[in-house]
């Protein structure tokens, strides 16, 4: 049977613990009381107002999760429970252009090059006072969570990927998928580039 999306991360969440706890990096002494918090939290970076949820134990090791387009941060609810019983700090950000993440200046261009998101992290790392982090993501937050492990090795102790490496070649000529399928699977971009893309996100915003 496929699982479903929620199934395949809870047992993400699982397995990323596992590692983590294997790696040397040890969430709170079992028996403390998790605690589970869905109200929505604020952090200012020099770019950002990233809003974010926190669950878990204060004081233990801190595993940020990152979502992919076009979900949320609700994405990670069947993650987050088994990670903050287990004793780690979980973090779950809204990316820039969800959510109540918003830009400080509201004349500042909007863009969101993958190496800007995965900078949006360590900056959110930066704002916690975090000085190392676990990351798990899927799509653009994998891709995120990707550059970040690349770019500052000494700040991502351990890294889940969900579907692999992605970090995107912007260089080489970008050549079409070896199967029909994968290029079908494409297909919202297409639709965003057109009028009736435009007009379906502003009226479905």
């Amino acid at each position: 049977m496929t699982p479903s999306r929620r199934e395949f991360l809870q047992a993400t969440g699982a397995v990323g613990a596992a590692a983590m706890t294997s790696g040397g990096s040890r969430p709170v002494q079992a028996g403390a009381q998790a605690v589970m918090n869905q109200e929505l939290r604020t952090v200012q970076t020099a770019v950002l107002d990233i809003g974010y949820e926190e669950s878990g134990h204060s004081d233990g090791f801190p595993i940020v999760l990152l979502h992919g387009f076009p979900y949320d941060i609700r994405a990670w609810d069947g993650v987050v429970p088994p990670l903050a019983e287990a004793g780690y700090r979980v973090l779950v950000p809204y990316l820039r252009g969800y959510g109540s993440t918003r830009f400080r200046n509201p004349d500042e261009p909007r863009m969101a090059e993958q190496a800007a998101i995965a900078q949006d992290v360590v900056d959110f790392a930066d704002a916690l006072s975090l000085d190392q982090i676990a990351t798990a993501g899927f799509d653009w937050g994998n891709r995120a969570a990707c550059i970040t492990s690349i770019l500052h090795p000494d700040r991502v102790r351990a890294q889940v990927a969900i579907g692999g490496y992605s970090v995107q070649d912007t260089v080489s000529p970008s050549r079409p998928s070896s199967s029909a399928a994968g290029e079908a699977r494409l297909w919202y971009q297409w639709y965003f580039n057109t009028e009736r893309g435009r007009a379906g996100l502003e009226a479905n915003r």
